[in-house]
């Protein structure tokens, strides 16, 4: 309720604004709060900007693989009553396989990195949890080496361009986020042997060209919500239709009619829990091992220290999103100043000087 009453007063008088006034040409624009929600289709991109711009400090000159963790629709029930728990047996799982598989010296022997990002949707807004992951081609050793993936005479070429065998990814993970869910919830027992006689997917792309795909697909999934206005198409009465991709038909775009109170059910199952990280860093990217072991990486190949920066939204605003916050949207000029703080929902504006920071 919290969120969906976020969403409902995003960007209105109720959340409060500013006032500005151009000192060229007087014209006078009044800008209101946004609510800053994760799941509001309206307040994501400066945030997204600003981590793109925090994992761009950390990319390294080596391969970078796409690896999806999916968990079986056995487990919507309870994502559904226990979601808190289910999604962090998720990401313990996932990065538990990765680490068993980098550890391994047959496979690397060395100490390596994820990020990942919780995806609880698919196409028509039903449950479909699973977890998108970026992991380096390799890790750090104990004597500061950069080590990639180890050839196998057992693995294709064509087997060879992916970061690890996927047939035995999906066995370790299933085995990973059994043992981890079983440690905070007791799993029904007809779900429990419905999903271990089945095979469980890890879905591991080849790696991308290079840091520029990296960031595009930082980009395109980071701070993604179960549905964007773009793919609204029309709101008649108590129908609201939006666009979709058929997957299971090669991907085309089709069209899907529901009434509002299954629209709002559908959109209610992927807010997550208050509080609950849906982007984490594991290994050499940790926010405790970056300073270290990350920056060790960076010095076998040569490139700049990592370093810790905050990024202003005026800088974000600017160099990403082409938006200058001084420019009058009339004349043009750089001349737009606050002169009015317009509190939220209660008592008239108080005025300030012009040229205050806001």
């Amino acid at each position: 309720m919290k969120t969906f009453h976020a969403i409902k007063i995003c960007r209105t008088k109720k959340l409060g604004g500013h006032k500005k006034v151009c000192a060229s040409c007087d014209h006078v624009s009044i800008s209101y709060n946004s609510c800053r929600n994760r799941h509001c289709p309206k307040c994501q991109s400066v945030a997204k900007q600003r981590w793109i711009k925090q994992r761009e400090a950390e990319l390294l000159v080596v391969p970078y693989f796409h690896v999806v963790f999916t968990l079986p629709s056995e487990f919507n029930s309870l994502a559904l009553s226990n979601p808190k728990e289910v999604y962090t047996a998720l990401f313990q799982a996932s990065w538990q396989t990765i680490q068993t598989f980098a550890g391994d010296p047959k496979h690397l022997g060395a100490k390596t990195g994820m990020t990942a990002v919780l995806h609880t949707w698919g196409q028509t807004l039903n449950l479909h949890p699973h977890l998108h992951c970026i992991v380096p081609g390799g890790g750090i050793n104990d004597k500061g080496e950069w080590l990639g993936p180890k050839k196998s005479s057992k693995r294709s070429s064509r087997q060879q361009k992916y970061l690890y065998p996927k047939r035995a990814m999906s066995v370790v993970f299933r085995a990973k986020f059994m043992a981890c869910l079983r440690k905070q919830i007791t799993i029904p027992q007809p779900i429990a042997k419905t999903v271990i006689s089945k095979k469980w997917v890890v879905y591991a792309k080849q790696p991308f060209l290079g840091p520029k795909q990296v960031i595009e697909y930082l980009g395109r999934y980071t701070h993604k919500i179960a549905i964007s206005n773009h793919r609204l198409r029309s709101i008649d009465n108590d129908q609201i239709t939006f666009g979709y991709k058929d997957y299971r038909a090669s991907g085309v775009n089709k069209a899907m009619s529901l009434n509002a109170s299954e629209f709002i059910r559908r959109f209610s199952m992927h807010v997550l829990p208050s509080g609950f990280t849906r982007m984490r860093h594991y290994g050499i990217l940790a926010s405790k091992n970056k300073a270290i072991d990350l920056n060790k990486a960076k010095e076998y190949f040569g490139m700049e220290r990592w370093l810790k920066q905050d990024h202003k939204w005026e800088d974000i605003a600017l160099e990403k999103l082409n938006i200058i916050p001084t420019q009058c949207p009339k004349c043009k000029k750089l001349t737009l100043t606050v002169i009015e703080i317009i509190h939220p929902m209660r008592g008239p504006p108080c005025a300030i000087k012009p040229n205050n920071d806001f």
